[in-house]
């Protein structure tokens, strides 16, 4: 398993992801936000595996916004928003219990880089913020043909679009053929993880306004 040193963490942002961890094994115990409950298991499985998307979004300039759709208990964005404060992190999640989670777990860390949502992302992507962060975070969402659909339409022309998956990786790239021609982006790169795999996806021109389609369209009928 990767160790912080990999990522370049000091030890006040180490303390912070692992009071982070606490606040979810906590909150874990009155509602479902994860199946793994021992927290050295939780630290490699979930801290670390959304660290290994710090490479990725290193490369942003500072001030530049981040969604993650999909966001559940926090993760990859809170552990990245953590790792990376210049960076602005949305986190849109759509079940209110699981929003009022990340809100009181962002001021609990003191996490002024983050802002939640509530809101289905087939919703969201056809609002005021379509095309406006410069990239989309997810981990654990949908296969890639669905989420696709999900993330892009909210990601600038030019903005980088990364996947934590796992070992179906390849093979749900291939699924994804029609979704990211229809959509105008390509895979520009993959790469391993010692906890997964991150797919970098690039989008090189405006989605079209038809997409995404109404909520649950796309898990039904993926493109």
């Amino acid at each position: 398993m990767p160790e912080l040193e990999a990522f370049s963490i000091d030890e006040p942002t180490e303390a912070s992801l692992r009071r982070f961890l606490e606040c979810l094994l906590e909150a874990n115990r009155s509602f479902n936000l994860t199946a793994i409950t021992d927290p050295a298991e939780a630290w490699s499985k979930h801290v670390l595996d959304s660290l290994t998307l710090l490479p990725d979004l290193r490369e942003l300039a500072a001030g530049s916004s981040v969604i993650d759709v999909g966001s559940g208990g926090g993760l990859p964005a809170l552990p990245l928003a953590i790792a990376l404060p210049w960076l602005t992190f949305t986190l849109l999640e759509a079940t209110a219990k699981k929003v009022r989670f990340l809100e009181s777990t962002a001021r609990e860390l003191g996490l002024e880089n983050v802002n939640v949502v509530c809101d289905r992302a087939e919703n969201y992507g056809k609002g005021p913020e379509r095309e406006r962060f410069d990239a989309t975070t997810s981990r654990a969402v949908s296969r890639l043909p669905v989420l696709l659909e999900l993330t892009l339409p909210l990601l600038k022309v030019g903005g980088l679009n990364l996947a934590i998956k796992g070992e179906q990786a390849a093979t749900e790239i291939h699924e994804a053929t029609n979704a990211l021609h229809v959509l105008h982006a390509k895979v520009e790169d993959t790469r391993r993880t010692p906890t997964g795999v991150v797919i970098r996806i690039r989008k090189f021109a405006p989605t079209p306004a038809k997409y995404p389609r109404r909520p649950g369209e796309p898990k039904l009928a993926p493109l």
